[in-house]
């Protein structure tokens, strides 16, 4: 493998939610569709069942698609959280921050208001043990298109990234289930061009052998599931993580602010730990370490 290989593939290991390995390229990308409440309505009539009976142990279906040009993932979940809940965790850039930094890649993030909107930006490592130092950044546009008493619709866009990255589509739509309930669809999309292609699929074949996806594709010589590997498998592994990070930060609503952000820190690593075979990076201790790190750091910077 040629050094620009090598060095390619180590991005990859980020586990990031738009799995930046891939590079842009001239290529269209692929697209994410705005719904409505009647779309979404429609939507959780046709995954009732498949929601009811997930795999995963609780109510969240995932779906990965790879195109000509991309890779586009999707999840859909229903959350134990008011869509009341879910609108006031989304509808500020500063809040989407304090929910990407749970991630253990993610080591900082900066919010601003800007002429053209709110906006931030996400400096993310390559392993979770690096300095914030060798992290890049990544700048968001955070729009909320639609807030009504009955549907939610956010969308995040950047236009640019390392390695000549572009053309980032985040969307999180929502709907109430009742009072208590909410049924979310997550989903994004991006480029890639056959280089960067070729040379995640060298990691995965390598160094990342042993990572799977959650999508179940047959049975192993013992007669457990096989699970999804390849690009597929990285864009699940990303999906999951994410998803987990928003229902952490919900669940950070239930105690009192100057708990919240220990609450959620510990949610999110117990929601990680669920799924060990595909999510499991480090111990506890390691993960609130490298976060309590950040915490002080930014503190010392804010003084």
């Amino acid at each position: 493998m040629s050094k620009f290989l090598v060095a390619l593939s180590q991005w990859c290991r980020i586990g990031l939610w738009l799995s930046l390995c891939a590079m842009a390229s001239g290529s269209q990308a692929a697209t994410l569709e705005a719904g409505s409440v009647q779309a979404m309505r429609e939507l959780h009539r046709k995954l009732v069942d498949q929601l009811a009976q997930s795999p995963l142990k609780r109510p969240v279906v995932l779906d990965s698609t790879e195109t000509d040009g991309g890779l586009q993932g999707d999840v859909y979940a229903v959350v134990d959280h008011s869509l009341e809940d879910v609108r006031r965790a989304l509808e500020r850039s500063s809040q989407w921050c304090e929910m990407l930094i749970l991630h253990i890649n993610n080591r900082r993030c900066r919010a601003e208001h800007g002429a053209t909107g709110e906006k931030l930006t996400l400096s993310v490592v390559p392993r979770y043990d690096k300095p914030i130092e060798q992290a890049f950044e990544l700048a968001f546009v955070h729009r909320v298109a639609s807030a009504t008493r009955d549907y939610l619709l956010v969308d995040l866009s950047a236009e640019s990234g390392p390695m000549g990255t572009s053309h980032y589509r985040v969307l999180l739509e929502a709907m109430p289930l009742g009072n208590r309930q909410t049924f979310l669809h997550f989903a994004y999309a991006y480029d890639h061009n056959m280089v960067a292609r070729l040379a995640t699929m060298a990691y995965l074949a390598t160094f990342g052998s042993h990572k799977m996806g959650f999508t179940v594709v047959g049975k192993t010589s013992d007669g457990g599931p096989e699970y999804i590997r390849g690009l597929r498998g990285l864009v699940e592994r990303n999906a999951m993580r994410y998803f987990l990070t928003l229902e952490a930060y919900l669940d950070g609503f239930s105690v009192p602010p100057p708990e919240r952000a220990d609450k959620r820190l510990n949610s999110w690593f117990q929601a990680v730990e669920k799924y060990p075979t595909q999510l499991h990076e480090v111990d506890l201790e390691t993960y609130l370490a490298v976060k309590r790190e950040d915490r002080q750091r930014d503190a010392g910077t804010a003084r």
